[in-house]
């Protein structure tokens, strides 16, 4: 068990969770997270948002119960976490662009914290799509070389993908279907991160799988960081 830092409300049903504790994780990668019991009977898998040397953060979206009893979490409650778990984005070099729409933004700063950081990576671009208005954006601009802001529009009208080496995205599956359509005929390599409702966490309970080029994965296990090319593949 680990105990609540901070349980900040960002608008929009976004949530920023701060948990105590030394973690690890890579850029992309998940924990199960829960505060209760025995009901809901699941886990939820939320990606990790950020990781500091004595905490964890996520960012999420209340849209059941469980992340309903998240919400209602205050400083020094306990919550159990299980992970780090799942295939999170690869290290890369030369030029990056990360495309987050709505909730899609959520591992993307962990992943331009990390990019930042490596000297292989030349240029770090951050693009983020929103309903109605932008969150975080301070946060990310302090590792993006330049950030792109679109609010009520598609972000990928700002986004000219050979421009970049790699594209790590995640959001609604029409964005990132649209940002590897993008690319395709290009050297320009993208990288998705799929959101699916999930047991266990660790491939055992098969409720997770989605189709590539190769078969069903477990987005869990194998995932949730596939190349864009193998999933939007029609």
């Amino acid at each position: 068990m680990a105990n609540v830092i901070s349980n900040e409300y960002l608008g929009q049903d976004m949530h920023l969770l701060k948990i105590e504790g030394s973690f690890k994780g890579e850029m992309g990668q998940f924990y199960m997270v829960r505060a209760w019991e025995n009901y809901p009977v699941l886990s939820r898998p939320i990606s990790i948002h950020n990781i500091e040397e004595e905490s964890i953060t996520f960012l999420y979206r209340v849209v059941g119960e469980g992340t309903e009893i998240l919400s209602n979490l205050k400083t020094s409650d306990d919550v159990k976490l299980e992970g780090p778990y799942g295939n999170g984005f690869p290290k890369v070099t030369g030029k990056v662009a990360l495309v987050g729409g709505g909730m899609g933004v959520a591992p993307l700063y962990l992943a331009a914290k990390k990019l930042k950081q490596m000297e292989s990576v030349e240029k770090l671009d951050v693009y983020m799509g929103f309903r109605d208005e932008a969150i975080l954006t301070e946060e990310y601009e302090e590792y993006a070389d330049e950030l792109f802001i679109n609010i009520n529009g598609k972000v990928t009208d700002d986004l000219d993908v050979d421009k970049y080496d790699y594209i790590f995205t995640c959001g609604p599956e029409v964005m990132m279907e649209s940002v590897v359509n993008m690319a395709k005929g290009s050297n320009t390599k993208v990288y998705v991160s799929i959101e699916k409702r999930m047991a266990c966490g660790v491939g055992a309970c098969l409720v997770c799988t989605c189709k590539t080029q190769s078969g069903n994965k477990k987005t869990c296990k194998d995932g949730p960081v596939f190349l864009g090319e193998d999933v939007y593949y029609a």
